[in-house]
């Protein structure tokens, strides 16, 4: 059977593949805090979110246990979240810089949200073998989108997942192997992969990621799919 996201999805959603995760997304459901008590939690693995046509990848490290954990889409219902969809917004990809739920009419166009891991890890930290069991769900992703022209890895960890994720799918990696860094850029056959700051407080809060720096790499995402060939 030909490969699609939404059988993709479907896949991620039932996922059980990291007995740690699982015990921990549940758990972080169960004990909500109180601004969130009484809300029903996704508690599940998160499928990718946007348009099944996307030049343009973006990858984050993995859900919040009470942003995309509770509300089943990615960078939904968290500051990361509102920080990204805001430059999304900005750079053309979103119809809207509102990313509360899942019925708040968010649409992306060109541009899909995935993650390196899709379950809420403790302390936001996936050890490597979840990373290594997730990666097979993000190298689909990659071959799924034919037109794919741009990724942009959202820290130092998504980059390395795309990485691994392009290497596995046998395709060339340079050597020496990208060192990631805020603005970095590199050509994987004619992919652009480009590196930005996580949209996490930790950096928006103290200044390391400001809205500029991240928009300025949403639109150079931007012009690279406007000038690669479909």
């Amino acid at each position: 059977m030909r490969d699609s996201l939404a059988k993709l999805s479907r896949e991620i959603v039932s996922c059980r593949r990291c007995p740690r995760l699982v015990a921990w997304r549940e758990a972080a459901a169960r004990q909500a805090p109180a601004r969130f008590r009484g809300e029903r939690y996704w508690a599940r693995p998160l499928p990718p979110f946007g348009d099944s046509r996307a030049r343009l990848l973006i990858v984050g490290l993995a859900p919040a246990a009470n942003g995309g954990n509770r509300t089943g889409r990615v960078f939904t219902g968290d500051a990361s979240g509102d920080f990204l969809f805001r430059s999304l917004w900005r750079t053309g990809f979103a119809n809207q810089p509102l990313s509360a739920s899942r019925e708040d009419g968010l649409r992306l166009s060109g541009a899909l949200v995935s993650a390196a891991v899709r379950c809420a890890p403790p302390d936001n930290r996936p050890t490597p073998e979840e990373f290594r069991n997730c990666r097979p769900y993000l190298e689909r992703e990659i071959a799924i989108l034919p037109g794919l022209a741009a990724i942009v890895a959202l820290g130092a960890l998504a980059f390395s997942s795309v990485l691994e994720a392009w290497k596995a799918l046998g395709r060339e990696v340079p050597r020496p192997r990208p060192r990631f860094g805020h603005g970095s850029e590199v050509s994987l056959g004619g992919v652009a992969l480009l590196g930005s700051y996580h949209p996490s407080q930790q950096n928006t809060f103290t200044g390391k990621l400001t809205p500029a720096m991240l928009a300025s790499v949403f639109r150079r995402a931007r012009r690279i799919c406007e000038r690669s060939p479909v």
